[in-house]
C-alpha cells in the first residue's frame, strides 16, 4: 500500500496541493510544506484515536457514511468555484475531533516550520481534512476494512508501516505540542537529525523539508 506522502507526490496529490493553495490564497510551496508535515500528524492522531474500540467505531462509521471517498471523484468541482463552506465546516469538525485540545499547538508548530501563521495553517487543514478522510474512506472500501485491527492496519500502512522510533516520536512530539513554543526546538532538532542520515521514509522526507 502506498503511504500518505506517496499520495502527495502523485498527480492526485499535486491537484490537491494546487487546489488547497488556490482556495486558501496560500503560496503553493508553503501549502505543500504544511500538507507534507500535517497529513502524517493527522494520520497518527487518528491511529491513536482508533486504538480504543469507541474511537475505532466512530472513525469506521464516518468512513462508511459521509467520508466514503466520493469527494475524490470531483476535485475539479470542489476547487473550481471556491471550496464550499460546508466542506470547511466539516473540516473544522474533523480537526476538532481528531486533534482535540492539541489542535492549536499542532497548528503553531506546523506554521512555525512552514513560515505561516497558525490561522493560515488552520485554513489549509480545514480544506485538507475532508480530502484526507476521503482518501481513508476509499482505502477502507477497497480493503474491506471491518474491524478495529483492520483499521489500525490501514492507518499504519498509510503512515508507512515500518516507521523508526525516531519518526514515531517525532509525530508524537508534534501531537503533544501544547503551544508553549518549547516543543518546536525539540522537534526541529529531532527531524533535522533524522534528515542527515539520508534515508527514505517519513523522517528523511521531513528532515529534507525542514532542513531547507
Amino acid at each position: 500500500m502506498e503511504g500518505i506522502l506517496d499520495l502527495l507526490n502523485s498527480d492526485l496529490g499535486k491537484t490537491i496541493i494546487s487546489g488547497v493553495s488556490g482556495s486558501t490564497g496560500t503560496d503553493q510551496n508553503k501549502t505543500s510544506s504544511v500538507l507534507t508535515m500535517a497529513l502524517p500528524v493527522l494520520m497518527k492522531a487518528m491511529e491513536r484515536n482508533a486504538s480504543t474500540p469507541e474511537g475505532a467505531q466512530g472513525l469506521m462509521g464516518a468512513l462508511k457514511s459521509k467520508h466514503d471517498g466520493s469527494i475524490l471523484d470531483n476535485l475539479g468541482g470542489l476547487f473550481g468555484g471556491g471550496v464550499d463552506e460546508d466542506v470547511k465546516t466539516d473540516g473544522d469538525k474533523i480537526l476538532g475531533h481528531v486533534l482535540g485540545q492539541r489542535r492549536h499547538g499542532v497548528e503553531q508548530v506546523l506554521g512555525q516550520k512552514a513560515g505561516l501563521d497558525a490561522g493560515s495553517v488552520g485554513n489549509i487543514l480545514k480544506v485538507a481534512a475532508p480530502i484526507l478522510m476521503g482518501v481513508l474512506g476509499k482505502q477502507a472500501r477497497q480493503n474491506n476494512v471491518s474491524s478495529q485491527s483492520d483499521l489500525g492496519g490501514l492507518l499504519g500502512g498509510l503512515l508507512g508501516g515500518s516507521k523508526t522510533s525516531n519518526e514515531q516520536s517525532f509525530l508524537e512530539k508534534i501531537l503533544d505540542a501544547d503551544g508553549d513554543g518549547s516543543v518546536i526546538d525539540d522537534v526541529a532538532g529531532m527531524v533535522l537529525g533524522a534528515g542527515k542520515k539520508k534515508r527514505g521514509g517519513l523522517g528523511g522526507l521531513l528532515g529534507g523539508l525542514f532542513g531547507k
